[in-house]
């Protein structure tokens, strides 16, 4: 008797910031991660873009890569810029804050579109009320250390969501 395989798509996912450096691809790796460790991994597809072209081929920012180093998680990566078929594309599009939202949803045709669209510490279980994951660039090692700390709690949650059903995806 065959074994039966699943064969349903991915749910694929686009973590978002303004620049793709920092905020956008650490989420994607966190998330990668923590799906692994937790044996799904195959039932997600997860990348990062931003919503400028400012890095667009760059390598994400040297003091978030050093600060996730310290805490166990390596990675790399290219810069990308958002493109209008991601919002067909994607499930679940993911951005880091408030101004990055409201460029998606500028971009966004229909309402279809915009229910993909949700924040990301809308996962976030100490977010107390905070909408956006800060962005870090400008300041100082203690920023990126928290960035990543925002980050890990809420793909950590994120992915526990998914798993229990409790996202509504289009």
């Amino acid at each position: 008797m065959l074994e039966q395989v699943n064969m349903a798509e991915p749910t694929r996912i686009l973590f978002v910031c303004l620049g793709n450096i920092v905020r956008s691809p650490l989420a994607e790796h966190l998330f990668r991660e923590h799906a692994e460790k937790a044996g799904v991994g195959d039932k997600y597809m997860v990348q990062s873009a931003g919503t400028a072209a400012y890095h667009v081929g760059d390598s994400p920012d040297v003091r978030m890569r050093q600060v996730a180093s310290s805490r166990g998680l390596n990675y790399d990566g290219r810069g990308r810029q958002i493109r209008e078929h991601d919002l067909d594309e994607f499930d679940l599009i993911i951005p880091m804050d408030t101004h990055n939202q409201d460029e998606l949803l500028a971009l966004s045709k229909g309402q279809a579109n915009r229910a993909r669209i949700r924040l990301m510490r809308e996962f976030d279980p100490e977010a107390n009320g905070e909408h956006s994951v800060p962005d870090p660039y400008y300041g100082g090692i203690d920023g990126f250390e928290q960035v990543y700390d925002i980050l890990d709690r809420s793909t950590r949650r994120l992915l526990d969501s998914l798993e229990a059903g409790e996202v509504d995806l289009p």
